[in-house]
């Protein structure tokens, strides 16, 4: 990891609005060394579009002469499928190691062209206050995911609820929880299941994009993650694109536009209930991070 994103990282609690991506004034392939921006439609895939920080995109996207259209989903793995097919031109809702772990299943080379924001994974429940209270064999939910599972997983060993045989790493998985030292039982569900299943455990690690559904805000977490940690930037959430794009001009720009407006940082913030830590980390180490990630996931394999 590069110094200068450890230096971004330290500082994740502040927006550092001043920053402009490099490479933003880069003309696209098709664009003639000219700007592609003006009455172009963008589509780009979202998880729910109905966050506080894409109205106010869409609307200074427009003001730029770029119209964009939100293609929503309802979970976390069809906008990589779609992206990859063509039906979209970006898109906005996952971080570093999931897309890694999708390029390594599916062959494609989708890449990060600018950084949105660390979420920190909260722990939830509807039964228990405080993770003490928290009784020995009870069952805990993770996403079944391998890239939020082993997340989620260091979050619960971190709130002393298991041990991992590994110490814990991005790859760990349910076969790496030592049962024989940990408080609670754990079961892998998927993500966007994980709300409505809250009432039948006695906690689960629900992804920021559906806490709210579970009728829950952000400050009902028992536990979360550090976002400020340097090894955290595998997780930072990421505006993807095909390869052959990476240097779309009108793409970045929306890039540039998400980090810098005022009224979409804070609907970011609005949406996440003020624990998004916005960052701009420089697109060559989020496509560094990506590397190192799906080179290490080659050898898990």
């Amino acid at each position: 990891m590069s110094r200068r994103t450890l230096s971004v990282l330290a500082t994740l609690a502040v927006v550092p609005f001043a920053v402009t991506l490099a490479g933003c004034a880069s003309a696209s392939p098709d664009s003639g060394g000219e700007s592609s921006a003006e009455n172009e439609t963008v589509r780009i895939g979202v998880v729910n579009d109905g966050d506080a920080q894409w109205a106010p995109f869409v609307a200074a996207a427009a003001a730029e002469d770029i119209s964009v259209e939100l293609v929503n989903f309802g979970s976390y793995e069809q906008p990589n499928p779609a992206l990859a097919e063509g039906e979209l031109d970006l898109n906005q809702f996952q971080h570093i190691v999931y897309l890694a772990e999708y390029n390594e299943a599916s062959g494609n080379d989708l890449t990060p062209i600018g950084s949105t924001a660390i979420y920190p994974l909260g722990l939830y429940s509807t039964k228990f206050d405080d993770v003490k209270s928290i009784p020995k064999n009870e069952t805990v939910a993770v996403p079944d995911d391998a890239s939020n599972q082993a997340r989620a997983l260091l979050v619960l060993q971190s709130a002393g609820l298991v041990e991992l045989k590994s110490g814990g790493t991005i790859f760990s998985d349910l076969a790496d929880i030592d049962t024989d030292k940990s408080k609670v039982k754990v079961t892998a569900l998927e993500a966007a299941l994980i709300p409505t299943s809250l009432p039948d455990v006695a906690a689960a690690i629900v992804n920021n994009d559906f806490v709210t559904d579970a009728g829950l805000t952000f400050d009902d977490a028992l536990a979360q993650d550090d976002p400020e940690d340097a090894n955290a930037l595998p997780y930072v959430n990421i505006f993807a694109a095909k390869a052959e794009d990476a240097d779309n001009e009108t793409y970045l720009k929306l890039v540039e536009i998400f980090q810098t407006d005022a009224d979409v940082q804070a609907g970011l913030q609005e949406s996440s209930g003020n624990v998004a830590a916005a960052v701009q980390v420089p697109a060559e180490d989020l496509v560094d991070s990506l590397a190192k990630v799906q080179k290490d996931t080659r050898a898990q394999g």
